[in-house]
């Protein structure tokens, strides 16, 4: 029997699997439509999101939600969580262990929501979720089928706002979600 949503974050509140539930402003579970077909998941929250408890807000968020707006999809209607729900110092990459303390959480996470298609925001995310030598620059927007899932790896928000040369790929891979996200139709898999 999976648990709700509710139920998870209660769980996670006094999470201290890892040093970094010692360290955290706030936790930071995840955001949106609980039924939603459509997640999102990043690796971590950096310093806005630690300090409001909200995954995506800070400027890579807020390129995220230009994206999601230019393609006509509806923060609301998505669901975006990172694979560590706190933040690292200084936003460092996430520590194999500490993504070994929260991955249960983000697998009861998708358990809950059951989207049709999962996401990953940037590399590391990528490499966890969908295999281990995921190469973002050669594989990103193509689709991958995991169990009940479909997933693809996008740019990090992030990766755009240091090297806007690939703002066009994210934009090409954003349309594409949108497109199987409408239509339903079935990608070819790698």
């Amino acid at each position: 029997m999976s648990r709700s949503l509710d139920e998870i974050l209660e769980s996670c509140r006094d999470c201290r699997n890892c040093e970094l539930g010692n360290t955290r402003t706030n936790l930071v579970f995840g955001t949106g439509n609980p039924q939603a077909d459509l997640m999102f998941v990043g690796e971590a929250p950096g310093e806005q999101e630690d300090l409001t408890g909200v995954p995506f807000v800070g400027r890579a968020g807020q390129l995220l939600d230009r994206y999601l707006y230019a393609v006509g999809i509806d923060r609301e209607s998505v669901y975006i969580a990172n694979i560590l729900k706190c933040r690292p110092p200084k936003n460092r990459d996430p520590l194999p262990e500490e993504e070994d303390a929260c991955i249960g959480i983000l697998r009861e996470q998708v358990k809950a929501i059951q989207p049709k298609i999962i996401v990953c925001l940037g590399r590391i995310s990528a490499m966890r979720l969908i295999k281990p030598d995921f190469k973002i620059t050669a594989e990103h927007g193509k689709w991958f089928r995991k169990g009940d899932f479909w997933m693809t790896a996008v740019y990090h928000p992030a990766a755009l706002l240091r090297d806007p040369r690939k703002k066009e790929d994210m934009l090409e891979d954003m349309k594409a979600i949108r497109k199987k996200l409408s239509e339903g139709q079935e990608p070819s898999v790698v």
